[in-house]
């Protein structure tokens, strides 16, 4: 049975996202280092756990700058595939440390119930009304870029973050006017819950990619269809799709074409529609005339597996 093969290795051109990226952790950083100061100052948890919510930023930011930088480098004979999945591996990582950070917060504010402590509002709320501004206006710089997957991620966590300092500062301003000061830890801990679901959902995630799931975004049934439906194509089996890092897909599939080989225009043609229409990356596909030893998983090319 004669087989062959056409592989694409494109990727769509994308922008230069790099000063983007170092503006937005040189100016999220900044303000993790000013309101974990001043919430240690103030002795306020709610700032201690909005600082920590905002190195999450920081983290994020930096996971989604190396992999665009990592997606430059070249594959070597060792690592065929490139560097992207060390992007999976450094993602999973955060986010088990981010949830053990959330959880220390989470039970220092559980002790502080009993006698919580003066905390200033005022201080409190001007801190975290810097933060509503630096974590919009780090959106900002990715709102012209969001059709890149990177820079879209980066652009909703920024927003979803100020939103949470917007939270900090609602809560300053309550126990200013009613003198609580159980909204301090209470604060802190719907804060560090917060964290804790948007890490727990990047282990998640990570640990989908490192065990080679279909990425986000790719469906199965849909790319089966779509190479099916190809002229010529009888059958579609053996079709496999899994991450190669934290923003790039590749694929494989065997195609049965009884009428015989399409040609490798043909080839091309369809792995540069599958890059445009699915964001897949790399993509290899197998041309199977008729059935034989080297189509061990479909009795003949009108069946599929």
């Amino acid at each position: 049975m004669p087989h062959d093969h056409a592989h694409s290795h494109g990727a769509a051109q994308v922008a230069d996202l790099t000063p983007a990226f170092r503006l937005a952790v040189v100016l999220n950083a900044g303000f993790v280092l000013i309101e974990a100061g001043a919430g240690f100052w103030a002795g306020s948890l709610a700032l201690l756990a909005d600082a920590a919510h905002n190195l999450t930023d920081v983290a994020g930011l930096l996971i989604a700058w190396g992999a665009a930088v990592l997606a430059k480098r070249a594959a070597s004979h060792r690592y065929t595939w490139g560097y992207g999945r060390a992007t999976l591996l450094a993602a999973l990582g955060n986010g088990v440390a981010i949830l053990l950070g959330a959880g220390a917060v989470i039970g220092e504010a559980l002790g502080r119930f009993a006698a919580p402590p003066e905390v200033p509002g005022l201080v409190v709320a001007a801190v975290a009304a810097v933060g509503i501004a630096v974590n919009t206006g780090t959106a900002f710089l990715f709102l012209r870029h969001r059709a890149d997957l990177n820079a879209r991620g980066a652009y909703l966590h920024m927003m979803a973050d100020a939103a949470v300092s917007l939270a900090v500062v609602l809560g300053a301003g309550l126990m200013l006017a009613t003198g609580a000061r159980w909204l301090d830890p209470a604060i802190a801990i719907a804060v560090s819950l917060l964290i804790a679901v948007t890490a727990a959902q990047l282990v998640a995630d990570a640990t989908r990619g490192l065990m080679d799931a279909v990425p986000e975004g790719r469906d199965h049934a849909a790319l089966a269809g779509f190479l099916a439906h190809q002229p010529g194509v009888a059958a579609v089996h053996d079709l496999h799709i899994w991450p190669i890092s934290t923003t790039r897909a590749a694929l494989s599939a065997h195609l049965c074409m009884p009428a015989g080989h399409p040609g490798d225009r043909f080839l091309a043609e369809l792995a540069e529609a599958l890059a445009d229409h699915f964001a897949i990356a790399h993509a290899t596909l197998q041309v199977e005339t008729g059935p034989g030893p080297g189509c061990a998983t479909a009795s003949d090319c009108g069946a599929a597996t």
